[in-house]
């Protein structure tokens, strides 16, 4: 076992490596309730044995408002109050509506989180942003709100799909193009089923892409400068996240290449370094490309959250392992996805 602690502008929060779910009780004062989503709760229902629990459908598509409605009211059935510690158990589906509704109910609870997929432990779990989608407009209305703590059970991992270790790595490549150089070589020079085969190797790879994120959202928890860059392949992928439901990882490594490619025409970024990205996210069995309705997609990129005025703030690259804050005018976006898509 493991623990990191960080400091963050309203509170301290905890990480708990190769720490089990068991331990919940002896970490918490008072009452606990659970909330997971269908899948895992199947997966793991001895788990879950002896705690208030709410499951909810698992997929992006039930992350909205209805659902936040249902837990609220499951949570007055439950004589939630203000010491009850709500704990989200599940991908970044669960993370994200957990720690949203702890902010909201009672006017905010604590909260933390057992994130049980690859992209929650290094993502979604990570930073406090909190949210639901608002129909096809993905994380429309949250807060940003840190959790208690975050428990890292790995065993969750093994029931995992392998579908869902793809989708994770996608943001462990985000990680590696917009800030580390060395970890990209070291993806390249791994697999999936490496890590999967390699609990060391996996636990020292998860506590990486934590550590290299949280240090950002240290710095900058609200977003004003440096966290911006985390959102490398996040615009256009999450404009067709919804609108294709198409898996988030996915979708983000489709917007990787897109943001590549960008990179390559407005800033000088190499096109061999553009191909390196490319094949190493074929490697990782990522999709790089999807047929799109380009006005759809357009349309749904004019209403997103980084668009300042005429302007969007795309995360582009100089070279990899360093990427910058570059404003694109609406009409120089729209003329460079109908020459690159």
């Amino acid at each position: 076992m493991h623990k990191e602690e960080y400091l963050f502008s309203k509170k301290k929060v905890s990480y708990l490596f190769d720490y089990s779910i068991n331990q919940l009780q002896q970490l918490v004062d008072g009452d606990i309730i659970l909330l997971t989503d269908q899948t895992v709760f199947n997966f793991h229902q001895q788990k879950f044995a002896g705690y208030k629990t709410i499951v909810i459908e698992a997929g992006e598509a039930f992350k909205h408002q209805q659902t936040v409605d249902k837990i609220i009211n499951q949570l007055i059935e439950f004589d939630a109050d203000r010491k009850t510690m709500l704990v989200g158990v599940g991908g970044g589906v669960v993370t994200d509506i957990m720690g949203y509704v702890a902010s909201v109910y009672l006017r905010g609870v604590e909260f933390a989180f057992v994130p049980t997929t690859i992209l929650a432990m290094v993502d979604a779990a990570i930073g406090g942003k909190n949210g639901i989608d608002v129909g096809v407009y993905k994380n429309m209305v949250g807060t940003i709100n840190q959790p208690k703590f975050l428990l890292y059970d790995n065993s969750f991992l093994q029931t995992l799909p392998t579908e869902q270790w793809i989708n994770g790595f996608a943001e462990i490549i985000k990680h590696a193009c917009i800030k580390d150089a060395k970890l990209f070589a070291e993806l390249q020079h791994n697999s999936i089923e490496k890590y999967k085969n390699d609990a060391v190797l996996l636990a020292a790879l998860i506590q990486k892409n934590v550590s290299l994120k949280t240090n950002i959202v240290v710095n900058d928890e609200f977003e004003q400068g440096e966290r911006k860059l985390l959102n490398f392949g996040h615009t256009f992928g999450h404009a067709i996240e919804n609108l294709y439901q198409v898996p988030h990882g996915n979708a983000v490594s489709i917007g990787i290449v897109l943001a590549a490619k960008i990179s390559e025409e407005i800033n000088n970024f190499y096109s061999v370094e553009k191909d390196s990205i490319v094949a190493l996210l074929k490697q990782y069995q990522l999709p790089t490309t999807l047929n799109v309705d380009k006005g759809n997609v357009f349309s749904i990129l004019t209403k997103d959250k980084k668009r300042v005025g005429d302007n969007i703030n795309f995360i582009l690259l100089n070279k990899i392992g360093e990427a910058v804050i570059q404003p694109i005018s609406i009409t120089q976006l729209e003329d460079l996805m109908h020459q690159i898509l």
